[in-house]
């Protein structure tokens, strides 16, 4: 039963990465911390779709948002979920 949980929270993270938009945000948050205006301006989406988007990774445990003053700096936490972007998309 434990595998099944574990199996379970794996694909969860997949289904979160299984977006174009979701996949370039995890991508460039690899690279480089930034807040929803430096993503929404680099996607060229509306801040309510990026923020949306935010949403669902932090939701799958992906990201996490530090406060600084009035914007909201992210970063990618799971190792795991980078690995798999390395892997997918290589430069």
């Amino acid at each position: 039963m434990e595998d099944l949980r574990n199996y379970e929270q794996k694909a969860e993270k997949l289904k979160a990465l299984a977006h174009p938009h979701r996949l370039c945000i995890v991508k460039g948050l690899i690279d480089n911390k930034c807040n929803v205006t430096t993503i929404q301006e680099c996607l060229g989406l509306p801040q309510s779709t990026v923020s949306q988007h935010l949403a669902k990774l932090k939701a799958a445990g992906i990201i996490e948002g530090s406060r600084k003053g009035l914007e909201i700096c992210y970063s990618v936490v799971d190792e795991e979920t980078i690995e798999i972007v390395r892997a997918l998309i290589k430069k």
